[in-house]
């Protein structure tokens, strides 16, 4: 491959939308990024002609990539590693294997694909676990927060890992200068939380990493940390509870400026505020987590991403291509000392 370019490889099928969201969402980045070229991995006799009008504009980085099968939304991890071979899923990941993808996007089943990318691409060395990171929006701008889901029960050493692999993408791809994590916990002090939190706290304050200590729930939002680590049960649970918060907080929004006449104009008139507010807090632009730790680049979006989603999806996987996050996650980890032991799987 061209040094000057980035190719990614699509899951065309995966999602709940598949092609109908992720062909226009590669068409716009297409447009807007000259460098990038595009695999959309799936059932060509779908893709095909979905892909007619494009073929003349953008020639040979439009690509597609026959898949004969497809992983389900609900799907045992194990069934689609092991029964799915040819899944769109697999040829995908298969594509970074060998070196002909940079990356690669899909808003397929979380724990198939975190399954396969693990088998077929193996961690970084150092890493025990992966972890999925994204961005959460704050009064700093965002924070990043790791684990959202990927393991539910975590050693000390793996919160750690954590810890590096958050730092390393906020400062690759970000460019904060020593980014300051922080370990979720139930308080700030020494003697709060459990025997592993306390524990990863110790080897946090041990390392080279900038570890500003224990946060709570609410610092998450704050401009005080740059990343929150925690395991993928609580990780997952406070992400959901977020969702469900903007959710509610917009439904509420939308009720009281409808609840009269003289609240409707009221509407009209904070318009441009709303509008803004909106856009700021807009999900889709935060779109794409990071599965780190890999030998390669594996961004999940939403399962219900529109197409304005899955291109932010898209545009996170190029540039952790650009700023190269699993060699600054591999470099990172091997500047840590005291270095802990990392567990035998």
């Amino acid at each position: 491959m061209n040094n000057n370019t980035v190719t990614i490889a699509l899951d065309a099928m995966g999602g709940d939308h598949g092609p109908s969201v992720v062909v226009p969402a590669a068409i716009d980045m297409l447009a807007k990024h000259a460098f990038l070229r595009v695999i959309l991995v799936g059932d060509a006799t779908v893709l095909d002609p979905m892909l007619s009008r494009y073929r003349g504009v953008y020639g040979a980085r439009l690509m597609v990539q026959h898949a004969s099968e497809m992983v389900l939304m609900d799907e045992l991890p194990s069934q689609a590693l092991r029964g799915k071979k040819d899944s769109s899923m697999r040829v995908a990941i298969d594509l970074v294997k060998a070196g002909t993808a940079d990356a690669c996007v899909s808003a397929g089943n979380t724990g198939a694909l975190m399954a396969t990318a693990r088998f077929v691409l193996k961690t970084v060395h150092g890493i025990d676990r992966p972890a999925i990171c994204t961005l959460i929006p704050s009064h700093g701008g965002h924070t990043h927060m790791l684990d959202l889901g990927a393991n539910a029960d975590c050693t000390p050493e793996q919160l750690f890992q954590f810890a590096v692999m958050g730092s390393a993408l906020a400062s690759a791809v970000h460019n904060i200068q020593e980014p300051r994590v922080g370990l979720l916990n139930i308080g700030e002090e020494e003697i709060k939380g459990i025997e592993k939190v306390r524990e990863a706290g110790k080897l946090l304050s041990e390392s080279h990493l900038n570890y500003i200590g224990f946060v709570e729930g609410d610092d998450i939002f704050s401009k005080d940390v740059d990343v929150v680590v925690t395991d993928g049960f609580v990780g997952n649970v406070a992400l959901k509870t977020i969702e469900g918060l903007a959710k509610m907080i917009a439904q509420y929004i939308r009720q009281e400026f409808r609840r009269t006449l003289f609240t409707r104009l009221l509407a009209l008139i904070t318009l441009p505020v709303l509008h803004a507010l909106r856009r700021r807090l807009d999900p889709r632009n935060y779109n794409g987590a990071s599965m780190l730790g890999l030998r390669g680049v594996v961004i999940k979006s939403h399962g219900s991403s529109d197409r304005i989603a899955f291109a932010s999806a898209i545009r996170v996987a190029i540039l952790e291509v650009q700023n190269q996050v699993p060699q600054r996650i591999g470099r990172l980890l091997e500047n840590q000392l005291p270095q802990p032991q990392v567990k035998a799987q």
